[in-house]
């Protein structure tokens, strides 16, 4: 179901596919893509049969940020509110990639600049082929890291690594970024989306429910002091002990099978 012909989707085998698909602009966001993105996700809240989703570009980049296009300052007119830019379009989505609970997967298979880079970030597990690059791009327009980009890498790098990202617009690499922790691994680049596409399919065979709780806990760790995060640990292991997948998943080690999760 394409919503938009901007963001291409693919339902199979529980994993929705959504390709952003502007690849002459380096599938740079206009305000139709974000709508399409937007809805995509919102699709994957409320559709039971979507139990995974995998995001990756066309073409030969994954997204190039916003498509500055759209607002060039030579064209005259009113300076633009770029805050309403965000509050509009990039959070919403954005939160909810956060919100799902099923396993969001990103395979980056070329640049990922500006804000694209920090919408693959804020999945769940990062795949890039090799010659990907992450750039914080927004410093060379005078800007600040938006769409999350602030949060995230100071989160994952630390001060030193998010502010010299920042302030510099340098590329980094797909392995180097794989080394520093800031996404799950660096694969060659014909062999992205077949690699990405079997951990998207194990993940959406698996427990749904325990890996959702496991999404809300990690999230919320750094947020919280060990004592409120023992409850919730409690809470949320209380609600996947009630599932149908853990009696499922207890029975098949017992029995030396290979489990058959339904994500109830």
């Amino acid at each position: 179901m394409n919503i938009s012909e901007t963001v291409l989707s693919d339902l199979k085998n529980g994993v929705l596919r959504l390709t952003l698909n502007r690849p002459d602009k380096l599938n740079s966001f206009n305000d139709e893509m974000h709508l399409a993105l937007r809805a995509q996700m919102e699709r994957a809240l409320a559709d039971a049969d979507i139990r995974a989703v995998l995001l990756t570009g066309a073409g030969r980049g994954f997204c190039a940020g916003q498509d500055l296009g759209d607002r060039d300052p030579r064209k005259g007119g009113a300076k633009p509110d770029l805050g309403q830019t965000l509050e509009t379009f990039y959070n919403p989505t954005l939160r909810l990639i956060r919100l799902l609970e099923k396993p969001v997967l990103c395979a980056v298979n070329g640049v990922a600049a500006g804000a694209g880079a920090n919408i693959a970030l804020a999945c769940d597990i990062v795949l890039a082929a090799k010659s990907a690059k992450f750039i914080q791009a927004f410093s060379k327009i005078g800007l600040i890291p938006d769409a999350g980009g602030s949060w995230s890498l100071t989160r994952i790098l630390g001060e030193p690594r998010a502010k010299a990202l920042a302030m510099l617009a340098t590329p980094l690499p797909a392995e180097q970024a794989a080394d520093w922790g800031l996404i799950w691994k660096a694969v060659d680049d014909e062999a992205l989306m077949e690699e990405a596409s079997a951990m998207a399919e194990q993940l959406a065979a698996g427990p749904t429910v325990g890996l959702g709780l496991s999404k809300r806990l990690i999230q919320a760790a750094s947020d919280q002091p060990l004592d409120t995060h023992l409850d919730m640990e409690r809470d949320c292991q209380r609600t996947a002990g009630q599932t149908d997948d853990y009696s499922e998943g207890v029975a098949a080690f017992l029995e030396k099978r290979p489990a058959n999760f339904r994500g109830c």
